[in-house]
């Protein structure tokens, strides 16, 4: 079995390729995570987040097992969730590239509720306790619950992800 096929539950074989194509057609919000560890801001990029419930206020998204952020960002008492605004592309870029400093310039961020790290310009950010991780397939699902809310804009257009490049939409009149 090739690197891009995995096993089904019935034995067959997908194609992994298929399925990043098929995905890639479906355009995903882009967010920012954040946290303080041990005094060292720490963050990537996430495009699989969403609302999970309002009772209790929960969050959730996916991050790869392989992410060389993931064992600093568990470590955190609680996370950031930063919804990122149309003309931020940049933002989102840098914070899902290896190996540069994603808090330096042109980062513009301040210490917001608990410590965890803000950044200027996203549409709203939420701060979060950990409330359940859970390994799935080579991703780890992590649900936080929702201690402090704030929205920044409520007519910047959101940042999204579609087809492999950053984009924006417009509502529907």
């Amino acid at each position: 079995m090739s690197v891009a096929e995995t096993t089904t539950r019935t034995g067959a074989t997908f194609e992994a390729d298929r399925l990043r194509a098929a995905m890639r057609n479906h355009p995903a919000g882009v967010v920012v995570i954040t946290a303080d560890v041990e005094g060292r801001p720490v963050g990537l990029t996430a495009t699989s987040f969403t609302s999970v419930s309002l009772d209790p206020p929960l969050v959730s998204f996916y991050i790869a097992e392989s992410s060389t952020t993931w064992p600093d960002l568990r470590r955190a008492p609680v996370f950031g969730v930063h919804l990122l605004a149309a003309d931020q592309a940049g933002t989102a870029a840098r914070f899902a590239a290896k190996g540069v400093d994603r808090f330096t310039a042109p980062t513009s961020w301040r210490p917001g509720p608990a410590g965890v790290p803000l950044l200027e310009g996203a549409t709203a950010h939420l701060v979060c306790e950990w409330y359940e991780t859970r390994a799935i397939g080579d991703h780890v699902l992590v649900v936080g619950r929702v201690t402090h809310a704030g929205v920044v804009s409520e007519t910047a257009p959101p940042l999204v992800h579609h087809r492999g490049t950053f984009g924006s939409v417009t509502p529907s009149a």
